[in-house]
């Protein structure tokens, strides 16, 4: 369902791409999204989720339905007044937010009043999708992942409809704003969506108060923290965007259309399986089985270093035959392309990294140790800040990716080394062979690729049926050496796919 949402995400963004180009009206919608976008990933995906799923756990394990439904009703009922009030106040303050995210806007004055604008129309997408992460948080807890996973799929059908047929009803300097209603749509349909499913549940949650205070400000203690720890990567991504305000204009579409590409496997991939272990680990960690926690961690980091790798390494390789394939068409010019790929090479170089931290956090989650992860962050953010200054006056826009790169590098090292070294995590047999393949995998699919991959003069020239198909083939060559090299090394990936308890052959 996730690959299913990122692939139309790809298609949402072609079609932007394509129909508007970056420049200032796009940057002023990305501004426009991103600004309620970032206050879902922190209240919604990052705090408030990440702190709900563990006592939900908890209370189906331990508690009776009764009490399950009073926590459930109790929590719906606190967050939906918390986020009215946040939705009001946001509509409102419409100018001095953007004023505060996209300070660089003041200089011209027509784009920011045209984010203000838009702000007003997207805002309202926190309340709306905050909701949808509660309902969505209740699935995953009884293992019904499918349904919050396909719920992005009708944001990008929203985006994608309205930008089709809802723009040519705007005046031309006024069409982007098209968007902005695909966003409001598309947070009350994902929130509708999830409905049918909760009822099946019996869990359709009915906002009560005073039905269980305690359970509810156990999540509110949890959640505190959680709300910059688990975001920190998004954190780092507004604070790109407050700079790159500054910049050429452009540079905010630049940095957008390259982290799109970056967010496909940390989405269909990392995300997903953030999403998966959280509740097994919470279990395990109710049920005091600390061998089955460490089976399952373990599993997880695997499957990251499987992937997230050779996923990077793709990207750097491949950056600008993508970037073309996808998005040069129209508006969209050779330039965009050329300066979207240096961004896309430095966000790569941290997709590692991103995804890391999404496995590594859960695990701190799991035992409802919201504080360290926070501690971590707050010292990724500074690392952040700091390389962004360094870096964004030899690099421009590229050297504000990479600093969220390094930082997030920062952020996963240190989540690693206390998991270890404080919480009792061990990492299972094995490890140093497993890296040696991986390795070995990478390099024969590096050398294939930079010896094969057609030269970039020829993919601006080639037509859109040239590129898809050189693009395709390129992918799937790598794929496929690199899968093979860890095949014929002895990496069984149909085991590891099936059991989390690898047998010494496995992991040796």
């Amino acid at each position: 369902m996730t690959t299913l949402s990122r692939i139309l995400g790809l298609l949402r963004d072609v079609i932007i791409g394509a129909m508007f180009g970056p420049g200032a009206s796009v940057d002023a919608f990305i501004v426009a999204f991103r600004i309620p976008n970032f206050l879902r990933r922190i209240f919604a995906e990052g705090g408030f989720s990440q702190a709900f799923v563990p006592v939900l756990s908890e209370y189906r394990e331990r508690r009776d339905r009764a009490e399950v439904n009073a926590l459930v009703e109790h929590t719906a009922a606190v967050l939906g007044v918390c986020l009215c009030l946040t939705t009001v106040v946001g509509v409102l303050a419409a100018p001095v937010l953007i004023w505060i995210f996209a300070p660089g806007f003041a200089q011209d004055l027509e784009k920011q009043t045209l984010a203000a604008q838009m702000l007003r129309i997207t805002f309202p997408y926190i309340l709306f999708i905050s909701l949808t992460a509660m309902a969505g948080g209740i699935l995953n807890t009884y293992r019904q992942f499918a349904v919050p996973a396909f719920t992005p799929v009708l944001l990008n059908l929203s985006l994608i409809g309205c930008a089709l047929w809802l723009t040519p009803y705007f005046p031309a300097e006024q069409r982007v704003v098209a968007l902005a209603w695909g966003v409001f749509l598309a947070g009350l349909v994902q929130l509708l969506f999830q409905f049918p499913f909760l009822l099946k549940l019996r869990l359709l949650p009915l906002p009560r108060f005073n039905r269980d205070r305690e359970g509810v400000g156990r999540i509110i203690t949890l959640m505190i923290p959680t709300l910059f720890a688990a975001s920190v990567t998004q954190v780092n991504l507004l604070v790109d965007t407050v700079i790159a305000s500054f910049l050429q204009t452009g540079s905010i579409s630049w940095l957008y259309f390259s982290d799109r590409l970056v967010e496909f496997p940390l989405g269909v991939f990392g995300i997903a399986l953030a999403t998966v272990i959280l509740p097994s680990l919470s279990a395990e960690h109710t049920g005091s089985d600390n061998t089955a926690f460490n089976k399952t961690l373990d599993w997880a980091l695997r499957w990251v270093f499987i992937v997230a790798l050779p996923a990077a390494a793709g990207l750097i390789l491949l950056g600008a035959p993508l970037l073309t394939t996808l998005f040069q068409y129209n508006e969209f010019s050779q330039y965009d392309v050329q300066m979207a790929a240096r961004s896309l090479v430095a966000y790569a170089v941290g997709l590692p990294a991103f995804i890391l931290i999404k496995v590594l956090s859960s695990g701190f989650f799991s035992k409802q140790d919201t504080k360290t992860p926070v501690k971590i962050a707050v010292v990724a953010m500074l690392a952040n800040i700091v390389l962004n200054l360094l870096l964004v006056f030899p690099l421009a826009h590229a050297g504000l990716a990479l600093a969220t790169s390094l930082s997030a590098c920062i952020n996963a090292a240190l989540l690693y080394r206390i998991l270890r070294r404080e919480k009792g995590f061990d990492t299972g047999p094995g490890w140093r062979g497993f890296l040696a393949r991986i390795a070995l995998g990478l390099l024969i699919m590096a050398l294939g690729l930079a010896y094969f991959v057609p030269d970039q003069v020829f993919w601006f020239q080639w037509d859109m049926y040239e590129r898809a198909v050189n693009v395709v083939l390129c992918t799937l060559a790598g794929a496929l050496a690199y899968f093979v090299t860890l095949r014929l090394t002895g990496l069984r990936l149909r085991n590891m796919l099936a059991s989390q308890d690898l047998s010494a052959d496995d992991a040796d």
